[in-house]
């Protein structure tokens, strides 16, 4: 069942303590109470540094998770494999003092994703060794995806086909993790959301069906007896469904709760899950309470994350120009520019139209193609020049005011650092603010 005690002794199984913190959130949103949690799908420090310092001010726990494309054993894009991701976010979180028996570590999208335009089994192998490799770094929540179609599969993959992906992946993870004192916790389904949000025109989402969870839910259930990994089951938190919302480059679809009735009545019938809303980026505070009162208990957000990060990072580069000289500026923002040209395989494929179009599609689009650009070299370089420049400079509060005005208002109030670091973690924590209170962590509404 869900969130067993980690001493029941009927199960001999004990999960992660933070997990069990996260699954005790979990039973209430099943018994009714607006609570649920959060994910932060991200590998970007300054969005990593914010999420302590917001999880740390509402006293909660926090679950950071990587994706199969961004961490794998290979090393994914952020060039990390799951140990050393681990040991990246615990640095952070001991450089903030953030209690570690509070931080929950999560894989998403975790199946043949990454290596999908190679023969299926070729694939699969390697996203065996890829869960694996995560188990063995203690990522206590794992999503299983085996959604994906590889190369040399049928169209369209089987419900059949992807449960025994899953299932093959969950018994992968188990044996990694057979000498660990804690046993991982596991997300599961097969109408899953591209990651990153959609790649072509939004009209309308539909909304998964009862029929269709309660189909996925049995065929899972029956591929896991199969391999006999009826415990594993038993750790089954949550299924991914489309609750009709997404976003895309300029167009975000919000949630309307009306839609998803007939899915809150089911999920409540089942013994110990709740749903877990994929792409929830952009919602409104008002939107995110209805999907946690819907039983969406798990809400996931990523390039919202980096986006508002770079409204900043804009809004900082904008006050360098009128207060710092040219020969001293970061040129942040032609410099990112520049890596986006001489990189494109991050975002043409993906956006279209005219220069013009593509141009501000680069910078602002809602996709927010431009976070695979901030480990670059020289985009590093720029950001850290602009946040020294700004740091041993620091702007008047009416300049604040012209392009950051909600900082400002927190740095006349005393609640807020006039530092750039600082502006930076804010503008991100506005964003974690509404996720908080969506999920009853914190009642502070951005």
């Amino acid at each position: 069942m869900l969130g067993k005690s980690t001493t029941d002794s009927s199960l001999s199984i004990r999960i992660f303590p933070a997990v069990e913190t996260m699954c005790s959130l979990l039973r209430e949103n099943r018994a009714g109470r607006r609570r649920g949690i959060y994910s932060v799908c991200s590998a970007n420090r300054l969005v990593i540094e914010a999420a302590f310092i917001q999880a740390a001010s509402d006293q909660s726990p926090l679950l950071i998770e990587a994706t199969s494309n961004q961490v794998n054993q290979e090393g994914g894009y952020t060039g990390m494999t799951p140990a050393q991701f681990r040991d990246y976010v615990s640095e952070i979180a001991s450089s903030l003092q953030f209690p570690s028996e509070q931080l929950i570590l999560g894989g998403d999208h975790l199946g043949p994703n990454p290596w999908r335009k190679q023969p299926a089994e070729v694939a699969m192998v390697k996203a065996c060794d890829m869960i694996a490799a995560y188990a063995k770094a203690g990522f206590g929540k794992l999503h299983l995806d085996a959604s994906m179609p590889c190369a040399d599969d049928r169209l369209p993959l089987t419900t059949e086909t992807i449960a025994e992906r899953a299932a093959r992946l969950c018994a992968a993870a188990e044996a990694a993790g057979i000498n660990h004192e804690f046993k991982p916790v596991y997300v599961i389904g097969s109408e899953v959301p591209a990651p990153g949000g959609a790649v072509e025109e939004l009209d309308q989402i539909e909304v998964t069906t009862t029929e269709s969870v309660g189909g996925t839910l049995s065929v899972h259930q029956n591929a896991f007896r199969e391999r006999e990994l009826s415990s594993a089951w038993d750790r089954v938190v949550g299924i991914v469904v489309q609750p009709g919302v997404e976003f895309g480059d300029e167009t975000v679809i919000d949630f309307i709760p009306d839609k998803a009735s007939d899915l809150a009545g089911f999920i409540a019938q089942q013994a110990h899950m709740v749903y877990e809303a994929h792409s929830t980026d952009y919602q409104t505070a008002k939107s995110l309470d209805a999907l946690v009162e819907k039983h969406f208990g798990i809400l996931k957000v990523g390039p919202e994350l980096t986006y508002v990060m770079r409204e900043a990072v804009f809004g900082l580069a904008r006050i360098e120009e009128e207060l710092i000289s040219e020969s001293r500026r970061s040129f942040i923002r032609q410099v990112l520019e520049r890596a986006m040209m001489e990189h494109a395989d991050e975002w043409k494929p993906y956006y279209h139209g005219n220069e013009v179009e593509l141009r501000i599609a680069r910078a602002y689009s809602y996709s927010d193609r431009i976070r695979y650009y901030w480990p670059n070299a020289e985009v590093s370089l720029a950001l850290a020049r602009l946040i020294d420049n700004l740091r041993l400079e620091p702007a008047p509060l009416p300049l604040i005011s012209q392009y950051l005005p909600r900082q400002a208002e927190a740095i006349r109030s005393g609640s807020l650092q006039n530092e750039p670091r600082a502006i930076i973690h804010h503008r991100i924590r506005e964003s974690f603010s509404r996720y908080a209170g969506a999920c009853n962590l914190s009642m502070a509404r951005a």
